[in-house]
């Protein structure tokens, strides 16, 4: 039987899992002999498929926290820097331009 079988996470599949279960105590050597294959391989295919829309699920859920997250850490930065990160981009250049002086006095001064 299929572990973690929960009426609650696959209530999609719950008619197969039912059918199988029936299948298994209404005769025991069916189940020896494989004769509730058919059963058993349309839960496996339906718990799949069930699988695969809770991880899609679960994808979109972690999309959208994290497209808010960026909002607010977009938010933040314009509160700090200003719109499109302005002041930020000016002390970069202002800290560019200062290590390129240093990096040239740097250079002219081993030449000579």
């Amino acid at each position: 039987m299929h572990p973690q079988l929960e009426a609650e996470r696959f209530h999609s599949c719950q008619d197969l899992i039912e059918a199988l279960d029936k299948c298994h105590h209404r005769e025991y050597y069916k189940r020896i002999f494989g004769l509730c294959n058919n059963e058993k391989d349309a839960l496996s295919a339906c718990l799949k498929q069930a699988s695969i829309d809770n991880k899609k699920k679960a994808i979109k859920v972690s999309r959208e926290k994290r497209s808010k997250l960026d909002e607010k850490w977009k938010k933040l930065d314009e509160e700090e820097y200003g719109e499109d990160a302005i002041l930020k981009k000016l002390l970069a250049k202002q800290v560019a331009m200062k290590n390129a002086v240093v990096e040239n006095s740097k250079t002219t001064g081993s030449k000579d």
